[in-house]
């Protein structure tokens, strides 16, 4: 064994100086970001009363960092806040996109609308806050209410639009730090949010059990918008010589039959094929037309499928063949050329009827109906391949980020602004990949990502962004909050957050006649805070809170983007 130089001690403590103080090595950077990131996530996770801060608490981890000089070059430091940024919204776009302009359909129309108003309420208490309480002379003051703003709305990618912008305005001085009022607001941001949700049940004598049962008396009458399977024999004399594709225009509703059972034959029936008196068949369609094809064609019956000289097997097959994508059931001819009928296909968890205009995407599974060895076929010509599915498409990812930025970067002239309109590296990338998650097959690109891989993909985006925020902010931010006027931020970030929802949850219950779970869902969604969700699904035993946060979520969450840049645009460039 080799004896220890004596002056060990003294080198270790040295390199180990070295090592957290120099500050342009690669070394010293990555050990920053890994210990900031890592105490940070650790320590979100604790509760306090139930509720916890989450990854935010990255952001207080930077600035204790910065604030004790443990720090990076500032160009190091704004490339990999930036970086990360446009990959925690272009991820959130990208998991939206699919449902964003369903999100307006007459269902969530209503929801929209009062998730909208929430945002401006937002905006309008923020306003008065600033004229009533700060010095409207101090340049830096509307800046940091903006900060309060965001902290008070749990909107880390506000955050990252507004201090976007705000660089853009500040060309020859250094721009204020919001991240400061940010970091004031948000604990009781979040802890506001689920209060003022609370508190409007009280008001509005809200029984938790009367909305629960509202919503399972919903479930009912809407379980006629589910598949529903039909063993009929047909007796309508009418349809007798008749083809498959002569009755579907006749009846004028959606369905599928996938077999049928012919003087003691099974076969998959196909657009040709001639329908008797007596035929026994299996037929899917919307639990809405049961009762009008039952009408039409017959009574049901019961069939043993199995037991017939052709027996066909159901198999669920997973679409990972990228040539799939986008192709609807009617371009695929799959009853006419493999003898095999689609009658279903799931979709991010939905049932969806399989009608013959659907684009298929990856990543969808469809209930596949046949004899074995055709099913087979079609199974290979989907892809069917997990592991493939598994795989991260990066091309779609970059592709969709490179002209985010370009669309980003173009100039929008407004009369009256000082500086063109853009939207940046904030919104420029999250509309793109909203277009892309909704319209990307159009232009064969395969935008399936596991939620897994998305959620990765998003968190380190986020705590990248957040750590740089945090480190940033950190030497500047106790003269700033605590010998300043941080208490008062911190108060005008909790009426930011509570006033509205005192406003809108009333609103929506009592004028509106909404559940109140679905309101709960609805408000964390226009809030886009996740710990809001996770009390509202906790406190219901429904998918009503989930539903009304999804309806809501990807029109806030764009509108909180824009928001932010719209106000530092508009307000800090005069």
């Amino acid at each position: 064994m080799l004896p220890l130089h004596p002056n060990f001690s003294h080198f270790f403590m040295d390199w180990l100086f070295d090592l957290f103080t120099t500050t342009d090595s690669v070394a010293h950077i990555v050990l920053l970001y890994s210990l900031v990131i890592a105490v940070g996530v650790l320590l979100g996770k604790i509760k306090i009363g139930g509720i916890s801060l989450g990854v935010t608490f990255v952001l207080f981890a930077g600035i204790v960092a910065g604030h004790f000089g443990f720090t990076a070059p500032l160009n190091i430091i704004s490339f990999i806040q930036e970086f990360g940024l446009v990959l925690f919204v272009f991820m959130i776009g990208l998991q939206v996109g699919p449902g964003f302009f369903e999100s307006f359909g007459s269902a969530g129309l209503r929801l929209n609308a009062l998730a909208i108003t929430i945002i401006i309420l937002n905006v309008i208490v923020m306003f008065v806050c600033y004229f009533v309480f700060f010095d409207t002379s101090d340049h830096n003051n509307l800046p940091m209410m903006v900060g309060t703003l965001y902290g008070a709305v749990t909107n880390t990618p506000g955050l990252g639009a507004a201090n976007e912008a705000l660089n853009s305005v500040f060309t020859n001085v250094k721009p204020p730090q919001i991240a400061s009022g940010y970091a004031c607001a948000y604990p009781l941001g979040v802890v506001g949010i689920i209060g003022a949700t609370i508190l409007i049940r009280y008001i509005c004598k809200v029984k938790l059990k009367n909305e629960e049962n509202e919503l399972e008396l919903k479930e009912n009458l809407n379980a006629n918008v589910k598949p529903r399977q039909l063993h009929l024999q047909v007796s309508n004399t009418y349809l007798e010589g008749k083809t498959l594709k002569q009755i579907h225009s006749f009846l004028n509703r959606d369905f599928v039959c996938s077999r049928i059972l012919h003087d003691g034959h099974v076969s998959i029936p196909n657009r040709d094929t001639i329908f008797h008196l007596d035929d026994q068949l299996l037929v899917v369609c919307t639990e809405a037309d049961t009762e009008a094809i039952i009408a039409f064609i017959g009574p049901e019956i019961n069939v043993e499928w199995e037991k017939q000289d052709m027996p066909l097997v159901s198999k669920r097959i997973l679409i990972t063949n990228p040539s799939i994508n986008g192709k609807s059931l009617v371009d695929l001819h799959l009853s006419r050329v493999h003898g095999v009928n689609v009658t279903r296909v799931t979709r991010h968890g939905m049932d969806l009827f399989a009608s013959a205009s659907l684009p298929l995407q990856v990543g969808d599974r469809i209930m596949v109906v046949g004899p074995e060895d055709s099913v087979n076929r079609v199974a290979s010509m989907m892809g069917n391949s997990i592991r493939r599915l598994e795989t991260p498409n990066i091309a779609t990812i970059f592709i969709g980020i490179i002209t985010g930025i370009l669309f980003g970067s173009l100039p929008i002239a407004i009369p009256g602004m000082p500086v063109p309109l853009k939207l940046g590296i904030a919104g420029g990338p999250l509309i793109i990949a909203i277009l892309i998650g909704r319209y990307g097959y159009k232009i064969h690109l395969v935008t399936y990502t596991t939620t897994s891989a998305n959620m990765m993909l998003r968190e380190i985006g986020l705590v990248l962004f957040l750590a740089s925020v945090g480190i940033k902010a950190g030497a500047d931010f106790w003269a700033t909050v605590a010998e300043g006027d941080g208490l008062l931020y911190v108060l005008t970030g909790f009426l930011i957050t509570v006033l509205p929802i005192l406003i809108i949850g009333p609103l929506a219950l009592l004028r509106f006649k909404l559940n109140y779970f679905t309101v709960m869902g609805m408000i964390a969604g226009s809030y886009t805070d996740p710990p809001a969700l996770a009390y509202a699904n906790a406190s219901c035993s429904k998918e009503a809170p989930a539903v009304g946060y999804s309806t809501v979520y990807p029109l806030s969450m764009f509108l909180r983007i824009f928001a932010a840049q719209t106000i530092i645009l508009v307000c800090c460039g005069i």
